[in-house]
């Protein structure tokens, strides 16, 4: 899935949640050009001479991480070489499974079968942070994680690839039906034919959302021969020969392959229905491994029972079973057992990303931005909070403190604090706001052990504060 295609819609105003004391809003970080892996190194770079120090929180008490869904080993290895404790499941939880878990736990990993609602949240009292090691994170709540002071990380890029070449894999698997004559041949039955098989080379591909994934599908396409035609709210530049098109309808009427890779929002639920596939060409194919409620399934069988469409590649649906080995029958969508009865539709179990090369990259990824949220307070990143970074606290300063303090954002709230602080140095400081949420990063120095407890109880009873660690 592709954030990058309602950047227009990320602009908008954030939508506020009504709570007793205050309220919270959260939107997605507009697309940067750079990796989160970029922005890293170059700050990691600056502060290479010398060596940073690891911080720890004041309190001494050991970080538990819970680690779901069979996140890759290598980032399990990762936190656990910097001494987290980590308990790691292969399968989703359910909501009450979360609940009676979540709450000795400060960190949760997840993919995207785990929800992360807001009585998951509420039960979580010591959740500091959430990595959604995936690209989608309409799985969490995070109005409510914001609103808690728990940050939401995830992997815009990494599987973008992986994603890319799954569709161009659909593609040719479709024109020339080689799910059916695989079908067949394992049945016994020898079927050579050409009728109906067509060669990619020269059709047109109709991507609807032209951003990690879309643009990076739009170069292999061409690299087939292929005519490549795209729509996005926004307008972007195209990447070869690739043409972008003012409306919906006027891709759909165009292409012979249409491939959706946009993000589950209000707005793109349903967003091909009965009216929109009526205006695909007859005889052409639909791809989703976007969000499983992009397409209405129902309409989409109605489509290819009447051979309106010639075949259909889905990788995402409405619900999916929470582990593997789980049926996908009628219990889970009512039309499951129709749409597997259907000839020519290629159907997988939500494995666009699920490439050891992409779960290797988004485990580096998710796991680096958690670490250093834990141990340095960085939110670069971050989906749902305002983000902020200071260079890092080097080994030759002892004595010194970072004060990570996520509040409110309301005036008088930096004079407060900064009351606070005022007998001690304050070697550097950086505020930010999102919405309702802002964050402050403050190194102090010269702060003796027996003043650190005082100082962070002193900012926890400031007005406006919702959650407040200290790293030495």
């Amino acid at each position: 899935m592709d954030h990058s295609y309602f950047q227009s819609l990320i602009m908008t105003p954030p939508l506020a949640i009504p709570s007793k004391s205050r309220a919270v809003a959260a939107s997605i970080s507009p697309a940067s050009s750079q990796t989160l892996h970029d922005r890293l190194h170059k700050r990691d770079s600056i502060t290479a001479i010398r060596q940073p120090k690891v911080l720890h929180p004041v309190d001494n008490e050991d970080l538990k991480l819970l680690i779901l869904e069979n996140i890759s080993q290598d980032a399990v290895r990762a936190f656990q070489a910097q001494g987290f404790h980590v308990d790691h499941y292969k399968k989703a939880l359910s909501e009450d499974e979360l609940v009676d878990k979540i709450s000795q736990y400060h960190a949760i990993g997840i993919r995207s079968k785990t929800k992360i609602t807001e009585r998951v949240i509420k039960a979580a009292h010591k959740l500091l942070v959430i990595g959604c090691f995936c690209i989608g994170t309409n799985q969490v709540d995070l109005v409510t994680a914001a609103k808690a002071g728990i940050p939401v990380f995830n992997s815009p890029f990494s599987n973008s690839r992986s994603v890319a070449e799954l569709v161009v894999s659909e593609m040719i698997a479709l024109s020339r039906q080689l799910v059916e004559r695989s079908h067949e041949m394992r049945q016994g039955i020898w079927n050579k034919q050409s009728k109906g098989c067509w060669e990619v080379r020269g059709k047109t591909l109709g991507i609807v959302g032209y951003g990690h994934i879309g643009s990076q599908l739009s170069v292999l396409a061409e690299a087939l021969g292929m005519r490549v035609i795209f729509y996005d709210v926004i307008n972007i530049m195209p990447l070869g020969s690739a043409r972008q098109v003012n409306n919906l309808p006027t891709l759909l009427a165009e292409a012979d392959f249409v491939t959706l890779h946009v993000p589950e929002l209000p707005e793109t639920i349903n967003m091909i229905g009965s009216q929109e596939l009526a205006q695909m060409k007859m005889g052409s194919y639909l791809i989703n491994n976007a969000r499983g409620r992009v397409v209405d399934i129902p309409a989409l069988i109605e489509s290819l029972q009447s051979n309106h469409l010639a075949g259909a590649a889905i990788d995402v649906y409405p619900q999916e079973p929470g582990s593997n080995g789980a049926p996908f029958d009628d219990q889970v969508n009512a039309w499951s057992s129709t749409l597997r009865s259907l000839p020519n539709v290629i159907l997988t179990p939500h494995i666009g990303g699920s490439t050891e090369e992409a779960q290797r990259m988004i485990g580096e990824e998710v796991s680096l931005a958690l670490s250093r949220y834990l141990n340095y307070g960085s939110t670069l990143g971050a989906v749902n909070f305002p983000e902020v970074d200071l260079r890092a606290i080097t080994a030759e300063q002892p004595n010194h403190v970072r004060v990570c303090h996520v509040h409110s954002n309301q005036p008088g709230v930096l004079k407060q604090v900064n009351e606070v602080l005022s007998p001690y140095n304050v070697e550097k400081q950086y505020s930010d706001s999102k919405g309702d949420v802002a964050y402050l990063l403050a190194d102090i120095a010269d702060v003796s052990p027996q003043d650190v407890n005082k100082l962070r109880e002193m900012i926890n009873q400031t007005s406006a504060n919702i959650l407040t660690r200290l790293l030495a």
